[in-house]
C-alpha cells in the first residue's frame, strides 16, 4: 500500500521516533493521538491579555488581573443579556473577582442566604460552562481547583434541563448548601473563571520600582497558570542587584528611597538598611538634604523618618555616582564617558562645567567625596556596599522571585504574531539598527538584543569569573545605556535632576525608534530583521507613557505598533490623565482596554465597580484564528507530523509495537 505519511529519513529520525514510540507504544494510540490533536487545532485560540508598566501598584493589578480586562464582565453580558438586570450582573462579576468579600457583605443584608447560594451557584456554573466552551475537557480539568474539580467538571457537563438528570444535578447543588461548602464552592468555581476567560498572560515590563509592593505581583504572578514576562528596565534592575552587581544595588536602593519604598527592601526581602541608615545619619547630620526629601505623602511619615530618608537617599545616590565612575572606566565600549560627572565640580565655588557651560550646584555639601579622587568609595562606604551586596545575594525571597523573571522572561518575546518589547529596537538617525561592541565583536538589530541576553543570564548564573562579571555589569547598561532595547534613551540625567536647576541639563532624548517607528518603510524593516509579517503581525511596547488628556493615542503606525504603558504607576497619573492601557487579543478582535485609577478593593466589592473607562476595538480578524495558526499550534503540527512518522515506522516493521 502506497504510504500516505513522511517518510522517515534519517538515522537521527529513527532515535527520536524509538523515543517516541515508549510513549505511544501501538499503531492505536498513535492514531487516537493525532485524531486528538488534529481536533484541537481546529479549536479557536485562547484569549491572550498584555499588560505592562505595573511599578508595584499591586492592587490595581490584581484586579484587572481579577476581571480580564473586562473579559468576565463581557461574557457575562453576553450569557446573560436577556436574563438578569444590571444589578444582578455588576454582583455575579463581583463574585468571581472577590467571592469571600462579596459574600462577608452580602451576608450582612440577604435573609435567605441558601436560595441566594442556589442562584448564584447555577449562574457561576453556566458562566464557567460558558468560558471554556473553545477548550477540550482535558485542559479544562487541568485549570479546575483540585478539591472541587470532580463536581465542577460533573455539573460543566450535564444538561439541567434533561429529565433524566435534573434531580442528580440540582442534588449536588443541594448537597453542597447542606454540607456548608457554598462559599468554598463559590471561590473554586470562580478561580476557574479567572482562569479560562484568559489563557496566556503577558507582562511587557516593569514591574519593580515606585509603587507600594512589587513582591505580591511577583507572588501572583508566580501562581499565573500561564504567563511570560518581557523585562523592563526597572526589572534588568533588580535582577542586577539580585546577581550582586554593586551599581544596578545602589540604584535601586536609592529609587527605593526616592519613593519612600524601603519597607519592601526591609520587611519584604531582608535587606539590610542599618548600616546604611548609621553612616547616612552621622555624614549627614546636619545636612537638611533638601533635594533628596522622598517623594511622598507627608500624613504617612512623620518629619524624623522623612528626614532619616532623605539623608539615606543623599548618602545611596553619592555612592552610585561613584560606583558608576568604575563600571563606565571598565567598558569603554559603552562609550559614557559623559557620564562622568564628579570630576567635573569645581567644590570650592560649587561650580560643574558640562559640555563647556558652568552651572551652579544647588546643593555643596559632599563630606565622601575626594575632590583630588571624586569616585574614590571611603572605607565607611565601602563597608556600607559590602553590606549590602551580602544582603542582596543572600535574600532567599528576592532569588526566587528573579529566578522566576528569568525562567519566564526575555528581552523580546515573538508570539503569535506579535512582537512583545518592553521599549522598542535600538536606531540611529537615519533609521538603521544602533550597533554595539560586546566581547570585542559588534552586534546590531535582533542579534544585539539575543546577545545581552545571553550575557546577563551568564551574569547571573555563570560559573566563569571573568564571563560571569562582563555579564554582571551588563546589567546596569541594560538599565541606563542608549543600545539598551529596555532603556530606549541617549542618557539618564539623574545627578542633573538632583543638583543642577536648570532644567536644559535634564533632558533626556528618547532613541529615534519611538519616532521612526511611525515610518513604514523603516518599520518594515524592522519586521523583516525579527522575520515578522508585516501585514498580519503588529508591535506591542510599554514603558513610554501614553499622554492620553493630550490627545495621545496608544495606536501608532496605522495599528501596527500598540504602546500600552498608559500609568499604571500613580506617579505617572497626573500625566497621563488615567491609570493604564490593556491589551485583549482573542480569536476574532485586539482591543485596547483604557482604564480609570482603581479607587480600592472595597470600593469594587461594595459598589461592584469595575476600573475600566472605554474599550477600543482595534482590529477585527476577517476569519476566526484557530490553534493551529498560533505558536503553541505549529508545536502541535509539529507532534503530528512526528506521530505520522511513528505509523510509517510501525507499519513498515522499523520498529515494533510494544
Amino acid at each position: 500500500m502506497e504510504n500516505k505519511y513522511t517518510q522517515v529519513d534519517t538515522e537521527l529520525d529513527m532515535k527520536y521516533l524509538r523515543l517516541l514510540s515508549s510513549r505511544y507504544p501501538t499503531i492505536s494510540k498513535a492514531s487516537t493521538e493525532i485524531i486528538n490533536l488534529e481536533a484541537i487545532l481546529n479549536l479557536p485560540k485562547g484569549t491572550e491579555h498584555f499588560l505592562s508598566d505595573i511599578h508595584g501598584e499591586h492592587e490595581p493589578f490584581i484586579h484587572v488581573l481579577k476581571n480580564g480586562s473586562g473579559v468576565v464582565r463581557r461574557k457575562i453580558d453576553e450569557l446573560f443579556s436577556d436574563t438578569m438586570m444590571e444589578s444582578e450582573k455588576s454582583t455575579l462579576a463581583t463574585l468571581v473577582y472577590y467571592p469571600n468579600s462579596k459574600l462577608e457583605l452580602i451576608r450582612k443584608t440577604e435573609q435567605n442566604m441558601d436560595e441566594f447560594y442556589r442562584i448564584y451557584i447555577y449562574r457561576l456554573v453556566e458562566l464557567c460552562k460558558y468560558c471554556s466552551s473553545k477548550y477540550t475537557r482535558s485542559k479544562v480539568r487541568k485549570l479546575l481547583p483540585e478539591e472541587y474539580s470532580y463536581i465542577i467538571e460533573e455539573l460543566l457537563h450535564e444538561h439541567r434541563k434533561s429529565e433524566h438528570k435534573e434531580e442528580y444535578y440540582e442534588s449536588l447543588i443541594d448537597t453542597i448548601i447542606d454540607l456548608g461548602q457554598a462559599q468554598d464552592f463559590i471561590v473554586a468555581i470562580s478561580k476557574s473563571i479567572q482562569r479560562l476567560v484568559v489563557d496566556r498572560l503577558h507582562i511587557v515590563g516593569d514591574i519593580y520600582d515606585r509603587g507600594p509592593r512589587p513582591d505580591l505581583i511577583i507572588d501572583r504572578l508566580i501562581k499565573h497558570h500561564c504567563v511570560d514576562i518581557q523585562w523592563g528596565n526597572h526589572d534588568i534592575l533588580w535582577m542586577g542587584a539580585a546577581a550582586g552587581e554593586k551599581t544596578c544595588i545602589a540604584n535601586a536602593v536609592r529609587i527605593s528611597s526616592r519613593y519612600a519604598n524601603l519597607d519592601v527592601l526591609e520587611d519584604v526581602y531582608g535587606i539590610n538598611l542599618l548600616p546604611l541608615a548609621t553612616f547616612a545619619s552621622a555624614v549627614y547630620k546636619d545636612d537638611p538634604c533638601k533635594e533628596f526629601i522622598p517623594k511622598v505623602d507627608k500624613d504617612e511619615f512623620n518629619t524624623r523618618e522623612i528626614s532619616l530618608i532623605a539623608k539615606m537617599h543623599k548618602a545611596i545616590s553619592i555612592i552610585q555616582f561613584k560606583l558608576e565612575g568604575e563600571i563606565i572606566s571598565r567598558h569603554p565600549e559603552y562609550e559614557m564617558d559623559h557620564r562622568l560627572l564628579l570630576d567635573k565640580v569645581d567644590y570650592e565655588s560649587g561650580i560643574i562645567t558640562i559640555k563647556g557651560k558652568e552651572y551652579d550646584l544647588v546643593d555643596r555639601n559632599f563630606p565622601t567625596i575626594d575632590p583630588a579622587s571624586p569616585f574614590r568609595l571611603t572605607g565607611e562606604e565601602h563597608d556600607v556596599v559590602d553590606k549590602l551586596v551580602r544582603s542582596f545575594s543572600m535574600s532567599d525571597k528576592l532569588q526566587k522571585h528573579i529566578n522566576f523573571l528569568f525562567s519566564k522572561g526575555s528581552i523580546y518575546l515573538k508570539y503569535n504574531g506579535n512582537l512583545l518589547i518592553h521599549g522598542g529596537v535600538p536606531l540611529n538617525d537615519d533609521g538603521s539598527f544602533m550597533s554595539m561592541e560586546l566581547e570585542g565583536q559588534r552586534y546590531s538589530g535582533k542579534a544585539l538584543l539575543d546577545k545581552m541576553e545571553a550575557l546577563v543570564r551568564e551574569g547571573y548564573y555563570g560559573s566563569d569569573g571573568s564571563k560571569k562579571d562582563y555579564g554582571r555589569d551588563l546589567f546596569w547598561y541594560l538599565w541606563t545605556g542608549k543600545c539598551s532595547s529596555l532603556f530606549g534613551k541617549d542618557d539618564m540625567t539623574t545627578y542633573e535632576r538632583y543638583f543642577i536647576e536648570d532644567k536644559e541639563t535634564h533632558k533626556e532624548n528618547k532613541n529615534p525608534y519611538f519616532t521612526l517607528r511611525e515610518d513604514m518603510d523603516i518599520l518594515k524593516h524592522i519586521f523583516d530583521e525579527f522575520d515578522m509579517d508585516f501585514e498580519e503581525d503588529h508591535i506591542i511596547n510599554g514603558h513610554v507613557p501614553v499622554k492620553f488628556k493630550k490627545g495621545e493615542s496608544p495606536v501608532k503606525a496605522q495599528g501596527k505598533v500598540f504602546v500600552i504603558d498608559g500609568g499604571f504607576s500613580k506617579a505617572y497619573q497626573s500625566k497621563t490623565g488615567m491609570a493604564g492601557y490593556t491589551l485583549i487579543y482573542n480569536s476574532r478582535h485586539l482591543k485596547l482596554i483604557a482604564h480609570e485609577p482603581f479607587t480600592s478593593k472595597e470600593d469594587a466589592v461594595a459598589n461592584g465597580r469595575d476600573i475600566i473607562s472605554s474599550t477600543v476595538l482595534v482590529e477585527h480578524k476577517s476569519s476566526r484564528k484557530k490553534i493551529k495558526d498560533t505558536n503553541d499550534g505549529k508545536q502541535l503540527q509539529e507532534t503530528v507530523e512526528d506521530l505520522k512518522k511513528l505509523l510509517v515506522a510501525y507499519r513498515s516493521g522499523l520498529i515494533k509495537e510494544k
